[in-house]
């Protein structure tokens, strides 16, 4: 499942936060950091879900 949560914040960072964690402030964070910036979004993303 992990994987697919890491293949869904490459394509779509915001996605694989909220399968991870759902509407919480990691959410609306990772939101923010995409916006400013798709790598960043995409690093937030990917730490999120490895580090839970």
């Amino acid at each position: 499942m992990d994987i697919l949560r890491i293949l869904l914040a490459i394509l779509l960072p915001p996605v694989g936060v909220f399968l991870q964690v759902g509407l919480g402030l990691q959410f609306w964070l990772n939101i923010l950091l995409t916006l400013m910036g798709y790598v960043p979004g995409i690093i937030h993303a990917i730490w999120v879900i490895l580090r839970r």
